[in-house]
């Protein structure tokens, strides 16, 4: 626990989470545990890999008691049904947490109370309301704050009496003064004081008067607004009741065609496909318009018309090379030898047209809610005709960017290409709703550019429950990526999240920059009713763990009530010290752009929490990214991108095991769905019985001591044990391990899969096809 840095507590709604040990039994005692606080529940699990499909339980804040035993201890409890006896590692730790849980707990409680008023629990003042309207909170509070209008208008007719009064005994002493024939500079002063007061008492009557109109027009309008709330309630409650009764109907329909051994086939389904419904409260709702968290402004035009000499005083971190004080583009370094760029190869530009096949969604979805998208045996119908690998593999569409950051002599330029590249790979998500194909545990995927590009890139599914891929790229121009990443799915009737979890490096030969990164959430909107749309939304922090220094990246996610441009993404280049050198801003489908800050300070309007927004004065925006056009007729071809177009054409001297081999992709390429369909359940049966297998294996290794129960509550200690506790499998061409950077157990490339492909030696490559 010492090891793990646990963040600052936040206010509730932000997540919080850590390693806390929690009482088990007597035999065992204490046990580590990770801890998630959000969106006012508390949820814990074995390791943070557990995340995304397996949660040991959950307490809701609302109603839950916070004691403190001692220094260490403290105890939570709803009420006898659940208590968790928890052991922090030291008193400043548990103090971080009891702040959390308090303040996650009042505003939980504060939202349950809202819940309450609106309509869910029915209250007195609503008993009268029919269900499923609520309207009769709705109309208290209404009439609540008209009454409060309506007093506070009554206080300031009060006022406005006083005002009358004390301005007539005003009046009277200034005309008793005026009496005096006091002549000169006096008389002319009282007579200007009494005119001041007579338009002084003039306007505290039109004052009044404006209340009262206000609290008519608030009253007539009230009314109107009831009525059609009213309405919009009715109408959602009969559709409600119209498409749960179609469900049914459709349900009982199916079930009687189909007959009890399709019944059994669907059960057998839903028991290897079960997930935990831990993430049932994490509802999507669109945001309200936010707030900037920072403003920017042109800077002084002295600035820009200062040489590079003059300015190179001005900070003396950045060196020579940084062109953009010079009103240069940042993306000067071109590669000069246009013929290495030439490809060798001429590569496919189109790929048959997608078919037209009519399937029911619904029909599908209904059952899966709460699951986990990749244990939910779909149709190819949902499809698109790539694997995950090769989605993955997307990712280096824009390598230029990266090859560009490999030659800044400067940690700051080269910081805003890693995160214009870090964005770049969410513009081919806007419009491709289509699901890339689970790949088999052992399938790979090499995508070798490095005549035409320069990079060589290979992934392996190293995972099966949970998912994951491990993905390795050597560039000859100074740079590598790699990535683990694991994918959680969530279908929740409205929509699906899509969670990738996992790390992603990126390391340069010049200077030993070592940077990491993480993904955001994907969000597909309108499964069930609509048109299909992609938001992605979330902040990451792009970090230089050599130099410190840090881009904070924010994707705005969509609100129907924002003025602001669609799919937004604002951020900041700091340095180690905190100081702002370049902001960026852009759209993850389009373009990114930066700017030099010049200068900064604290001012400008509050933000939302009271805060004062910090003012960037920079040079003027250059871009630095821009997505690549799609090809002629994207639409009849999943909307592919160029590059996607060659993901998967047929290439000799593959690995057997690579996803161009795959048979089911294959024929869903071609258009052959149902052909598809068949083979794809062949592979799946194939998978699950090799599975078996090796569990069989694995389970005659044990020692009869050894039961399985204690496997399992020690995997977060083992880690070989930690992805598959009763399976022996590893990955071929990627070794697991700690990673010295981030302390997570990751796969990295061990080598020897480009020295077999020379060879044509694949011997080792399981039969997964």
């Amino acid at each position: 626990m010492s090891e793990v840095k646990t963040p600052t507590p936040t206010p509730a709604g932000d997540t919080y989470k850590g390693w806390v040990f929690k009482w088990t039994n007597y035999i065992k005692g204490y046990q580590r545990r990770w801890f998630v606080l959000s969106n006012g529940l508390l949820s814990y699990y074995r390791t943070q890999a557990e995340m995304g499909h397996t949660c040991r339980g959950t307490i809701n804040l609302a109603t839950a008691t916070i004691a403190v035993d001692d220094a260490c201890n403290f105890v939570i409890s709803n009420g006898g049904a659940q208590t968790y006896h928890l052991k922090a590692s030291c008193e400043v730790e548990r103090q971080r947490w009891i702040t959390a849980l308090e303040l996650a707990k009042a505003k939980a409680a504060r939202m349950q109370a809202e819940s309450d008023d609106s309509g869910d629990d029915f209250s007195p003042s609503s008993a009268s309301v029919p269900p499923g309207q609520g309207g009769g909170t709705q109309n208290s509070e209404v009439q609540s704050t008209l009454r409060t209008l309506g007093s506070k208008v009554e206080d300031l007719s009060t006022c406005n009496d006083l005002i009358s009064k004390h301005g007539s005994a005003l009046q009277r002493s200034l005309s008793e003064l005026d009496s005096l024939r006091l002549t000169g500079e006096a008389g002319d002063k009282i007579r200007q004081v009494t005119e001041r007061a007579t338009l002084f008492r003039i306007t505290s009557n039109a004052m009044i008067n404006a209340c009262r109109d206000f609290l008519a027009l608030a009253q007539a309008h009230s009314k109107r607004w009831q009525k059609a709330l009213q309405a919009e309630r009715e109408q959602r409650v009969r559709l409600e009741e119209t498409l749960e009764q179609l469900a049914k109907q459709h349900n009982h329909l199916e079930r009687a065609f189909r007959g009890a051994a399709q019944a059994n086939t669907a059960a057998d389904s839903k028991g290897k496909g079960e997930a935990s419904d831990e993430d049932d409260d994490n509802e999507f709702f669109d945001a309200m318009e936010e707030a900037p968290e920072f403003i920017t402004v042109p800077a002084d035009p002295q600035f820009h018309k200062r040489s590079s000499s003059n300015i190179s005083g001005f900070n003396s971190e950045m060196g020579p090379d940084d062109q953009s004080l010079n009103e240069e583009p940042l993306t000067i370094n071109q590669e000069s030898p246009s013929q290495e760029l030439a490809p060798l190869k001429k590569r496919r530009t189109r790929i048959p047209d997608k078919p037209n096949y009519s399937l029911n969604l619904w029909s599908i979805m209904k059952n899966c809610i709460g699951k986990e998208l990749s244990k939910i045996p779909m149709p190819v119908n949902f499809n698109e005709p790539i694997s995950m690998l090769q989605r993955l593999s997307e990712d280096l569409e824009y390598h230029e960017l990266l090859d560009k950051a490999a030659k800044c002599q400067n940690s700051l330029e080269q910081l805003c290409y890693v995160a214009a590249f870090s964005v770049s790979s969410y513009s081919t998500t806007v419009h491709r709703t289509g699901k890339p194909f689970n790949p088999l545990l052992g399938e790979t995927y090499e995508l070798d550019r490095r005549r035409e590009s320069g990079y060589r890139s290979l992934c392996e599914q190293v995972s099966h429950h949970p998912p994951a891929a491990a993905h390795h790229v050597i560039s000859d121009r100074g740079w590598t990526l790699r990535q683990e990443i694991t994918v959680a799915s969530k279908f929740r009737g409205k929509y699906l999240s899509i969670m990738p979890l996992g790390t992603i490096h990126a390391i340069f030969e010049k200077g030993n920059n070592h940077y990491t990164w993480k993904k955001v959430t994907t969000t597909v909107h309108n499964i069930i009713v609509g048109k299909l749309w992609i938001d992605q939304s979330g902040e990451i922090d792009v970090v230089n763990h050599t130099t410190g220094d840090r881009c904070h990246l924010k994707f705005v996610p969509y609100s129907y009530f924002s003025r602001d441009v669609a799919r937004k993404v604002t951020g900041v280049v700091m340095d180690k010290d905190g100081k702002a050198h370049y902001v960026l801003s852009g759209t993850w489908d389009e373009k990114m752009e930066f700017s030099r800050v010049m200068q900064s300070s604290r001012g400008g309007e509050n933000g939302t929490e009271g805060k004062q927004k910090t003012v960037y004065q920079t040079l003027k925006a250059r871009e630095v990214w821009r997505r690549n056009p799609l090809p002629e007729g994207a639409e009849t071809i999943y909307f592919f991108t160029d590059l996607a177009l060659t993901l998967n054409e047929p290439e000799e001297g593959v690995a057997p095991t690579d996803s161009r081999r795959r048979p089911d992709q294959r024929l869903m390429e071609d258009g052959r769905w149902d052909e598809a369909n068949v083979e794809k359940q062949r592979l799946e049966e194939k998978q699950r019985s090799v599975r078996r297998e090796r569990e069989r294996e694995a389970a005659s290794q044990r020692t009869s001591s050894q039961s399985e129960e204690a496997v399992d509550e020690d995997s977060f200690t083992d880690p070989s044990l930690k992805s598959a506790p009763h399976d022996n499998y590893k990955a071929l061409w990627f070794e697991r391990c700690e990673d010295r950077i981030t302390g997570e157990q990751v796969h990295i490339y061990k080598g020897g899969y480009w020295e077999a492909k020379e060879r044509g030696s694949w011997e080792a490559c399981p039969d997964i096809f």
